[in-house]
């Protein structure tokens, strides 16, 4: 209300079930609450316990995660005002696929909604940031990082920081970016490339084997 326009914020959320999500909402500076996107891939072990009463008999420190996030089954593609835009969540960002997707989807601008405080002052948050530049070279698209302790950033399409902040500190970036509408060769052709060069590089092992034998 105070800005007058409609933002993107994180929140955790209880449901479904015996689950809790973590998502994005659009949230209207007169309606309030409206479009969601839950982040769809957890990580294991941070987020969620796979086979959590096995893994109990080996160490109780599984009920260190109380409760397993949910895995939303919907892309993250949100209008934000005029704006369509692509939403990952933390380490989402770390997938192909999950970006890929909400660029197809129609998204024009790629944000990143992370918490980095569990890691500190580690290298995690810069580590994160570079899979962000990465992002925005592959898909030619604008990224923006808003980490609640990590490093927030503005990474033009080419891969440029334009505007950063420290670690555990507050702040706040204004920086025009452009949405575009474009593909890249990347995004149109996905994962493709990578299956086939580890394929080849598979048989160049098995042949290279051979004649060793």
């Amino acid at each position: 209300r105070d800005v007058g326009v409609p933002v993107l914020v994180g929140a955790v959320l209880e449901g479904p079930g015996d689950k809790i999500s973590n998502a994005g909402i659009v949230w209207d500076p007169v309606t309030g609450p409206g479009e969601r996107y839950v982040k769809r891939h957890p990580v294991p072990f941070g987020e969620y316990i796979p086979y959590r009463s096995l893994v109990r008999k080996v160490t109780a420190k599984v009920d260190l995660v109380p409760r397993d996030f949910a895995s939303g089954e919907t892309v993250g593609v949100l209008d934000v005002g005029p704006v369509r835009l692509g939403d990952v969540i933390c380490f989402e960002v770390a997938y192909d696929d999950l970006v890929r997707d909400v660029v197809t989807g129609g998204g024009r601008l790629i944000v990143v909604q992370t918490n980095n405080a569990t890691f500190g002052r580690s290298g995690e948050t810069e580590q994160q940031l570079a899979m962000g530049r990465l992002r925005a070279v592959e898909h030619g698209r604008a990224v923006v990082v808003a980490a609640t302790s990590g490093i927030s950033a503005v990474i033009a399409p080419d891969g440029e920081i334009v505007d950063d902040t420290a670690v555990f500190t507050r702040e706040v970036l204004v920086r025009e970016v452009p949405v575009r509408d474009g593909r890249t060769l990347a995004t149109r052709v996905g994962a493709a490339p990578e299956y086939v060069l580890s394929a080849l590089g598979a048989v160049g092992l098995l042949l290279a084997a051979r004649r060793v034998a």
